[in-house]
């Protein structure tokens, strides 16, 4: 506990969103869960970022718990993290020009209980150039993330319109976080007297 701030397990090793978590103050231990992170069958997109968040929350120990999990999705498939600089290339190729959904799913766990919701923006890519997919794709800086990119880094020029959340594309709905952790009693005030 930190100064009447009770310290947070982050069941996430995503290093954006340690970053989010630090620039609201809330004292936090990242630890990661061993969980698979395989979409099932026929699963909606939505509907494994929920389960992959409540996944990992369950798997997580300690009396506050913040776990989120984000899915890309493009007409109705998930575009997962890619396995080479190939299906990356291919993921911006389907994803220039065009909108998709990225929903993140989030599980707060305290001592009242529970929530867990799904958080829901939709991106734009611009046109790409082929030597702009390909310059991107051979950075490596989207292999680790849903969909093949990230918005907070170089990725942000293949962005050219988000509705929604900037937050849920950066894999953590901050706004929804703050409200579940204050639905569930965590002494918020106690953040802004730090």
């Amino acid at each position: 506990m930190a100064g009447g701030r009770p310290t947070i397990v982050l069941a996430s090793g995503s290093p954006r969103r340690r970053e989010l978590l630090e620039r609201l103050g809330l004292p936090f231990v990242a630890a990661p869960p061993a969980v698979a992170e395989e979409l099932l069958a026929g699963e909606a997109p939505r509907a494994a970022a929920r389960r992959l968040a409540a996944l990992k929350a369950a798997a997580a120990t300690g009396e506050w718990v913040v776990a989120a999990d984000t899915v890309v999705e493009l007409d109705g498939r998930a575009l997962g993290k890619p396995r080479d600089r190939e299906e990356n290339r291919a993921f911006l190729e389907a994803l220039s020009g065009r909108l998709h959904l990225v929903h993140t799913g989030l599980t707060v766990r305290g001592p009242a209980g529970e929530k867990s919701l799904v958080s829901t923006a939709g991106v734009r890519f611009r046109e790409l150039a082929p030597w702009e997919i390909e310059a991107y794709a051979a950075s490596g800086e989207g292999l680790d993330k849903a969909g093949g990119y990230g918005i907070q880094e170089k990725g942000m020029m293949l962005v050219a319109a988000i509705e929604g959340d900037f937050f849920t594309v950066m894999g953590l709905p901050v706004a929804a976080l703050w409200e579940s952790l204050a639905g569930l009693g965590y002494p918020l005030a106690e953040v802004w007297r730090a």
